[in-house]
Formats: structure tokens, C-alpha cells, sequence
């Protein structure tokens, strides 16, 4: 039997492999991502995803939580893979393979830790060129997070356990990039099924709208309605939005569904199609 100190021994050189995390978050208007600035060579002093080398013992999950919460002090309770990035040169250092994960935290109170000097959620708009290739990475989680929006409902893991449909639309917007027409938004949204009303005097009881079959028919067209417009040139949705339905902030407040969307899942070959 191999003695334990040969288990990782290899005769040809390899790479070390590093996990990094793209954290989204929404302050209730706009997209936020969260970065590090870097404390030490190579790169010092400009901003970066939160990563780092993976230990031996610890899968590339266990790595990058562990590596999230000492750099920002930030835990969350899930990530999903972006990718493998492997260009030859992309870490001065060494070889170096990172696995990327994308996670929704609801936004709060960040600090640097470990070897990052600081950490900040920025805006997509302000976002400066980062180290390494985590441009290129950002651009690879976005896409990955809207695919991800398509199909599953992760978007509601960025707002509150209670929320209007107006703030809904903005988390839409702001993720697809897109403006959507507040009405068909209002209605369709209804019609998914997962979302129930809470109503007034806080009664547990929730309305539900929507059915299976509906859900099953949906795809992302008739979803919304309309075909999507450039944000550019999309209207004021969020006040729109307020003026024309019972909506807004102080409007009817609605919740995510999960148990029932859990259940619409296990129906069969279901996907829900945002």
C-alpha cells in the first residue's frame, strides 16, 4: 500500500487551481456586483473578484465559500459554476486554473479581510477594468445568470421575503438589460403561478394565481408579451408601473412561492421559462 504522502504526488508538472466568486446583488433600482481590492502582488490595488487557491483537502465549492467570507465577510448558502478559466497566461505568478461560481446575496455590509485591503459593491456601470481576466469572467456570470433567469426562477433570491411587482420588473430589467411593457409585466407575472399576494393585515393566507397547464404552455415570449426593447430606450417602467397599478411600494406586497414551485417541478418535464 502507497504510503498517504504519495496520494497527491505526480511526476509531470500541473497547475494550481483557484476558485473566484461573482456575487450579485440589487439595492432595489440597479444590478450591483461585489469586488476586493487587492492588497498584494501581483495586481495590488486593483479590483477583483473574491477568490483564492484551493486547499488539498476542500472541494472547488468548500473553496470559494471559505475564501468569500474571509476576504468580504459575506456567507451565502449557494453558488453556481460559471466556468472553468484556463488561459495559459492569465495569473503572472504561476499556472493557474480558476473555477468560477456566480451567487445572489442580498446586498449588505462588506469589509476587507484576509489579503484584500477592501471590499465594495459596485454598479455594472461603474465597475473598473479588473485583475487577471475577471472582465472576461463578468461577462461569462452575467450571461450565465440570465440564462440561469430563463429557466429558473433565481431572481427572487435578490429581494426581500416580500416585494411589489414594481420592484419585480426593476430586478428584471436591470439583470436582461432590457425595458419590458409594465402591463404585460404586471399580468404575466401574475399568470406564472409562483408568486402569492399577502394580504392586508398581514394574513398568512395567499392568493394564488395562475395553474400548471398555464405554466407549462409559457415560454419567454409569451412570457412578457413584448418583445424587449433596449434599455435605452425603455420607458420610466418603475414610476409607470406605480401609476398604473396598485403596485408600488406602498401597494400590494407579494411573496415567491417556492413550495408550490418545488411541486409544479416534480409534475413532470417542467421548466419555468422567464
Amino acid at each position: 500500500m502507497k504510503e498517504s504522502r504519495n496520494l497527491y504526488t505526480y511526476r509531470y508538472p500541473h497547475p494550481a487551481v483557484a476558485c473566484d466568486c461573482v456575487v450579485f446583488g440589487f439595492d432595489g433600482r440597479e444590478l450591483r456586483v461585489l469586488l476586493i481590492e487587492r492588497g498584494q502582488e501581483p495586481c495590488k490595488g486593483m479590483w477583483a473578484f473574491p477568490g483564492g487557491f484551493m486547499d488539498i483537502g476542500e472541494s472547488a465549492e468548500e473553496c470559494v465559500l471559505r475564501e468569500l467570507q474571509e476576504e468580504t465577510g459575506l456567507v451565502v448558502s449557494e453558488v453556481r459554476q460559471v466556468g472553468c478559466f484556463s488561459a495559459v497566461n492569465r495569473d503572472p505568478r504561476e499556472r493557474v486554473v480558476s473555477v468560477a461560481f456566480y451567487s445572489l446575496a442580498r446586498q449588505s455590509a462588506v469589509k476587507g479581510g484576509d489579503d484584500a485591503a477592501r471590499a465594495k459593491w459596485w454598479s455594472l456601470d461603474e465597475v473598473p477594468q479588473l485583475a487577471f481576466d475577471h472582465d472576461y469572467m463578468l461577462r461569462q456570470a452575467m450571461l450565465r445568470l440570465k440564462r440561469d433567469l430563463h429557466f429558473e426562477p433565481v431572481g427572487f433570491g435578490l429581494l426581500g421575503d416580500q416585494f411589489t411587482i414594481a420592484e419585480l420588473q426593476r430586478l428584471y430589467e436591470s439583470i436582461l438589460g432590457v425595458g419590458f411593457d409594465r402591463r404585460n409585466f404586471y399580468r404575466k407575472m401574475l399568470q406564472t403561478g409562483v408568486l402569492q399576494e399577502i394580504e392586508e393585515g398581514n394574513s398568512s393566507k395567499p392568493i394564488l394565481f395562475g395553474s400548471r397547464r398555464e405554466m407549462k404552455r409559457m415560454d419567454i415570449d409569451s412570457l412578457f408579451g413584448v418583445p424587449p426593447m433596449p434599455k435605452a430606450c425603455a420607458p420610466d417602467t418603475a414610476s409607470a408601473a406605480e401609476e398604473s397599478h396598485p403596485v408600488g411600494r406602498k401597494g400590494k406586497l407579494f411573496r415567491f412561492d417556492k413550495e408550490g414551485y418545488d411541486r409544479m417541478k416534480e409534475d413532470g418535464n417542467f421548466r419555468l421559462e422567464f
